[in-house]
């Protein structure tokens, strides 16, 4: 399944508005796929929010779609704490809303998503994302964005506690400089400015993962191919001591999506 909305992104990034026969392909496999779960409304956000706050791309809908092929391993998992880092625009939690479930059920907690986000711009635009895909009050998806560095705000709260992780990490490759830039700077920049390998912030993260993830956790990671994907993966295991795969990408893309779906503890 793939994503129909059209977004647009830096100009180091293909955009999907530029390329009419790629719209013509998303239409037609739109059309054979009538029952895919909705992408999320972003119709609130403007061009001056993109401005600061990385707008959804291709991605951001290859994340959408993963997360959807897992649609109902992820249901199943009965899941009570998800967490986003460096939730940005708040489509991706907005939408495994929609596959985990509501954050009450009979007044009673059942699922907490929280965020976090370098870029306080970022969680400003992941609240009201949460807000304008609000469903009814007994089906209400609650998202709590926190204003922070990866998963620092929750680092010692939550350990061995999260049962899904996601983050599409600033993975373009770039001068180390710039990269440090970025991300001093809380702004945009800090969306995709990854250092020389693109790596910068993942390797940072991914120390941080096992001690995270419940027994049944999961942890989704976007990732370019040039990122060295076999090499993510090999860390994990041999140091991390997780194992997983690279679960979804096309002959089209450039971007693969990590599963880290087995803890050998």
């Amino acid at each position: 399944m793939i994503r129909s909305q059209q977004a647009s992104c830096p100009v180091f990034k293909p955009r999907i508005r530029d390329q009419p026969w790629l719209n013509e392909r998303l239409h037609q496999i739109l059309s054979r796929n009538p029952a895919m779960i909705p992408t999320p409304d972003l119709s609130h956000l403007t061009t001056k929010d993109y401005d600061h706050v990385y707008e959804p791309a291709e991605d951001t809908f290859l994340f959408l779609d993963a997360l959807e092929e897992d649609a109902e391993s992820l249901k199943n998992m009965h899941a009570s704490i998800c967490l986003e880092v460096g939730s940005g625009s708040g489509c991706v939690t907005s939408f495994i809303g929609k596959i985990l479930g509501p954050s009450k059920r009979n007044n009673w907690l059942f699922a907490v998503y929280l965020c976090t986000d370098i870029n306080p711009h970022a969680c400003n635009c992941t609240r009201l994302t949460g807000l304008q895909n609000t469903y009814l009050p007994i089906k209400k998806v609650d998202i709590n964005p926190v204003n922070g560095s990866l998963a620092t705000p929750f680092q010692s709260r939550l350990v061995h506690s999260v049962d899904v992780i996601l983050f599409n990490p600033p993975y373009v490759p770039t001068p180390e400089e710039e990269a440090l830039i970025a991300q001093t700077s809380k702004d945009i920049g800090g969306a995709w400015a990854g250092g020389w390998d693109g790596m910068r912030v993942t390797n940072i993260f991914l120390q941080a993962v096992e001690g995270l993830l419940s027994e049944k956790g999961r942890f989704y990671l976007v990732a370019l191919k040039e990122n060295n994907v076999p090499q993510i993966l090999k860390t994990m295991k041999d140091v991390h001591n997780l194992t997983g795969k690279a679960s979804l990408h096309r002959p089209f893309d450039t971007f693969v999506v990590v599963n880290i779906h087995e803890i050998n503890r």
